[in-house]
């Protein structure tokens, strides 16, 4: 295989020339806000269409400007040992990021790119937000080049000529998909009300645009005395009916809203695994295209939700070193049965529970501790209460503290933890029940920790290090805890990390 043909190209690159007019189009649409206001301010001068055009124009022409600056300053280097950028018009900047810090390399389209053939190309370094290097924008074969050459390098492989017609025809199996009838069914369990927040949003900033004051009560009052008095003299029944019209429109609009978000987010959901990892792709209008390096995955977590439970949908999330989109679960399988999320989790290595296995639960002095203290809060003021002989309104206290209690219990009774050969297992929650899995060779460190109460009554948390997430199992007696942690620190003595990091 040909060395030269990854050698670093001599002179620097710059990105996709037609990439200015999508950052033009969206620094005209940031712009939009400030147009209408002053369009609004404006609104008594003549002319106003001709004086909105101007201003449009004007704003259109200073973002392709500020846009072909930005450009023609932004240069980036392939080099032996890191990628380099160098950005700034006035006040330069020059960042160099070795392969070996960056986890992994995503695509991502917004509408306007996917229109233009466009892709951002992001580096994932684990520092997370502004740390993290991104390239804006370059063609879909140049990103895909490029983030083949990137994986390549950062994983100390040779990169030949080649190469690309052989990853065309490496087998690519499709692990989890989710059509337009499962996104829309997904959606219907993302109630959301965000709409609601975002039109709150709105009335603050253009309050100004509006015929009254919405916060002023009193204007409520004599609007609804004048024009709306004849909803007053409809009686009982009709307010009744106009209440429940009101909660069913908020519904309607919680599952609509819920219906959009999912559709836009997981339109097209695509999980395959190919020779570099697993790759999902999703998105209606901003496409993303990621792919996570099989030997990345650091740990697993199968959940669910008290309504999705009800109809057996559960969803599959992936820990790895790199993030998405700001977390550091990817997830994998958002909505989909048991039996179609096992072999995507098998896939990565880690294997079910058997029907057999020999769970252990938390101490019961854990369970009692967390019931004493759960009760304790709210007897205070129930007996504060009951003192100055108010004992109706104690006994709403009271039951405050029964049910807290009971909570700690149900919790107590579904939280365990199990370790075989060659993973560790912790299960929690009733109502919305989960499941972490963490291979034993790829945990970081055992640390258990006690509070006070844990000393005295022998029992504490055990911390079980892990790369990218955290793997926690609280209430575990002082025994137990050492037998897990020397089992976790052989099998951690026994791997080899260099080999662990490679694939």
């Amino acid at each position: 295989m040909n060395q030269e043909a990854v050698a670093a190209p001599a002179e620097p690159r710059r990105t996709a020339p037609v990439g200015l007019l999508v950052k033009a189009v969206a620094g005209l649409r940031q712009s939009v806000a400030g147009i209408a206001a002053l369009v609004f301010v404006m609104r008594d001068q003549g002319s106003i269409f001709w004086i909105a055009l101007g201003v449009v124009l004007l704003v259109a022409a200073i973002n392709v400007i500020v846009a072909g600056l930005q450009w023609h300053r932004l240069t980036f280097h392939v080099g032996a040992e890191d990628i380099r950028l160098e950005s700034g018009v006035l006040a330069r900047a020059a960042r160099s990021v070795p392969y070996e810090r960056i986890q992994d390399v995503s695509l991502e389209q917004g509408p306007l790119a996917r229109i233009f053939g466009l892709v951002e190309v992001r580096f994932e370094t684990g520092a997370g937000g502004a740390d993290d290097l991104s390239l804006t924008y370059l063609t879909v074969a140049e990103g895909e080049e490029l983030r083949e050459l990137i994986r390549a390098r950062r994983d100390q492989s040779p990169v030949g000529q080649d190469d690309h017609a052989a990853a065309a025809l490496a087998p690519v199996t499709a692990l989890f998909a989710m059509g337009p009838r499962r996104v829309v069914t997904f959606g219907l369990f993302e109630f959301s009300l965000a709409v609601i927040a975002v039109l709150f949003g709105v009335t603050q900033q253009f309050d100004f645009l509006l015929p009254f004051d919405i916060w002023d009560f009193d204007q409520w009052e004599e609007r609804l005395a004048g024009q709306g008095a004849w909803l007053a003299g409809l009686g009982a029944t009709a307010q009744i009916v106009g209440g429940i019209f009101a909660v069913a429109s908020i519904l309607v609009l919680g599952f609509a809203t819920g219906v959009v978000r999912t559709t836009l987010r997981e339109w097209g959901f695509l999980l395959e695994q190919t020779d570099k990892g697993f790759r999902r792709r999703r998105g209606l209008l901003t496409r993303t295209d990621v792919v996570m390096p099989a030997h990345r995955v650091q740990a697993m977590t199968l959940g669910t939700r008290l309504l999705r439970r009800l109809f057996g949908w559960h969803g599959l999330s992936f820990v790895s070193l790199a993030q998405d989109a700001g977390s550091a679960n990817h997830v994998v399988a958002p909505f989909g049965r048991l039996e179609e999320l096992w072999p995507v989790a098998q896939a990565a290595g880690f294997t079910p529970p058997p029907e057999d296995a020999r769970w252990h639960r938390a101490s019961t002095a854990y369970r009692f501790d967390s019931m004493l203290l759960a009760a304790l809060l709210p007897v205070i003021p129930a007996a504060v209460l009951i003192g100055l002989g108010e004992y109706l309104w104690a006994l709403l206290p009271m039951a405050v503290a029964v049910a807290g209690a009971a909570g700690n219990w149900i919790a107590w009774y579904n939280t365990r933890h199990l370790i075989d050969g060659h993973q560790v297992l912790a299960r929690r929650g009733w109502l919305a029940p989960r499941l972490d899995i963490a291979p034993r060779v790829k945990l970081q460190s055992a640390d258990f920790r006690q509070d006070p109460l844990g000393h005295w009554h022998g029992y504490g948390t055990l911390h079980l290090g892990l790369a990218g997430g955290t793997f926690e199992i609280p209430g575990v007696p002082v025994a137990r805890a050492r037998e897990v942690c020397n089992a976790v620190l052989a099998s951690i003595a026994e791997a080899d990390f260099s080999e662990l990091n490679q694939g």
